[in-house]
């Protein structure tokens, strides 16, 4: 008997451990929930909803190929190991399969199953899966991790012309088993269910998944290289929560995308370049995770930038956090966070740019706080954004380039399209005004929007002053 340990690959189809163990014999499903460790982690309740009605689908679907899947609670992943081995002495399973996770608690978790399985006489096998290269096979010349994303994608695309990854093999239905599924959890205790808009907005299950993916390559791609940054279209894939949830997989995204542009990656379609290009941004800071811990401990890529002198701003924190900024567009951003558990991506830069650099805020409480509300929430890919934006991670922006939040609203939703959406109070302000409503004078008192919390050009000032007083840069070597 096989088992096959289910975590962020909540998928049937391109499951490398599902598919192996399948092959290898009649097969058996675990799906640990662990609320203590989630919330250590910070994961928001919308995510945590959206596993547990992917689940129920997943369910159905191993159901009908006669798998059945149990389900166990502990509360931190250190009970995780016992928690594996008990299933696998009552079904008297041989080998126990998963797919690798990144971060080092996920590690540690896996090293220690894997550890007691084996001092069992249990077998335990682990799949490359979320990631199209395994972190530690693409080493600069120096044999360390590519820092500059730049040079990490060249890489990626010289192998990825060489060997495109191929698609694990379908899992076909076996004999039925003596063994009855568990229910799924309707809820997660410690976690509220979200609203019926926010789980409307986010169905469940890998059709779904494959729909939107189709949708986006039929309709949309070709244009993405544009509409990408027009939050109040509809140009981005809509994907970030299923590949963050393993419903959809890296591979069949990468496949589906050549399949739209004749087998071409970095010719073709512009559209479909530059979002294999976002593919590999992903595979980017998943590999940072690895090659450089730091980041999972809550700490700077770059070590000289723990001296920055962070403001104890707790009001000005709450302000941002609600959408109470007095910029329209970083306060619509914050709100549709708050109301989808998804935020555009070219708005995720600029409001983690304007509490980093305008605020001066620690990006550490800009990153948990999206971490909290994200229904996408990745920690490589959530980390990896905040340290960009703020200047003190991996391949980051210039401390000196700071967004200019009224300029990005007038460059990116020129018409205030999505401002409107989503603060109707503004509704009575012209296209010039929306921008900055402050200078509407008497109509802007009538809508009662707020005053701006900070003055964009002295907030500038002083961040530029605070990085300009940081120490030389450190070997990051040193902090592994």
């Amino acid at each position: 008997m096989q088992l096959i340990w289910l975590r962020s690959d909540l998928r049937i189809d391109d499951n490398s451990a599902l598919s192996a163990a399948s092959q290898r014999g009649p097969t058996v499903a675990l799906w640990l929930a662990s609320p203590g460790q989630w919330q250590a982690h910070d994961d928001a309740a919308c995510k945590v909803d959206f596993w547990l009605r992917n689940l129920r689908r997943l369910r159905q679907s191993l159901e009908a190929l006669n798998i059945p899947l149990l389900v166990r609670q502990v509360d931190t992943w250190d009970q995780a190991p016992a928690a594996v081995l008990e299933v696998c002495r009552k079904h008297a399973i041989e080998a126990v399969h998963w797919n690798d996770e990144y971060g080092i608690n996920e590690q540690r978790r896996d090293t220690a199953t894997r550890t007691l399985l084996e001092n069992a006489g249990i077998r335990a096998h682990s799949y490359l899966d979320q990631l199209f290269f395994r972190p530690g096979t693409l080493l600069t010349r120096g044999g360390d991790y590519f820092q500059v994303f730049s040079q990490f994608k060249k890489v990626c695309l010289e192998h990825l012309h060489r060997s495109l990854p191929t698609l694990a093999p379908r899992v076909q239905r076996q004999a039925p088993l003596d063994i009855a599924s568990d229910p799924i959890p309707q809820h997660i205790e410690g976690f509220a269910k979200p609203a019926r808009a926010l789980s409307d907005h986010w169905p469940a299950g890998e059709g779904e998944a494959q729909a939107r993916l189709a949708r986006f390559i039929d309709e949309t791609v070709e244009d993405y290289q544009h509409l990408r940054d027009l939050p109040a279209e509809p140009g981005t894939s809509q994907l970030s929560p299923y590949l963050a949830a393993g419903v959809i997989s890296p591979r069949q995204c990468l496949h589906a995308a050549l399949a739209g542009n004749r087998g071409e990656f970095d010719s073709g379609n512009g559209g479909t370049q530059t979002w294999v290009n976002e593919l590999l941004w992903r595979e980017f800071y998943k590999h940072i995770l690895t090659g450089y811990p730091q980041v999972s401990r809550h700490r700077a890529f770059r070590a000289q930038t723990e001296a920055l002198p962070w403001r104890d701003a707790p009001e000005d924190l709450k302000a941002w956090q609600e959408g109470r900024t007095g910029f329209p567009i970083i306060d619509a951003a914050m709100r549709q966070l708050l109301h989808t558990g998804w935020m555009h991506n070219r708005l995720r830069m600029v409001v983690a740019m304007f509490l980093s650099k305008n605020l001066l805020i620690d990006w550490r409480l800009g990153e948990r706080h999206f971490m909290r509300h994200l229904i996408d929430g990745d920690l490589a890919a959530n980390n990896g954004g905040w340290q960009w934006s703020a200047s003190t991670g991996t391949d980051a922006v210039p401390y000196f380039r700071i967004f200019n939040p009224v300029s990005q609203s007038r460059r990116f939703d020129p018409q205030g399209r999505f401002i409107h959406h989503w603060l109707p109070e503004l509704r009575g302000l012209d296209e010039k005004l929306i921008h900055e409503p402050a200078k509407a004078g008497d109509l802007f008192a009538d809508n009662h929007y707020l005053n701006p919390i900070v003055d964009l050009k002295s907030s500038r000032q002083r961040a530029l002053e605070a990085f300009k007083g940081l120490p030389r840069r450190q070997d990051q070597r040193a902090m592994n």
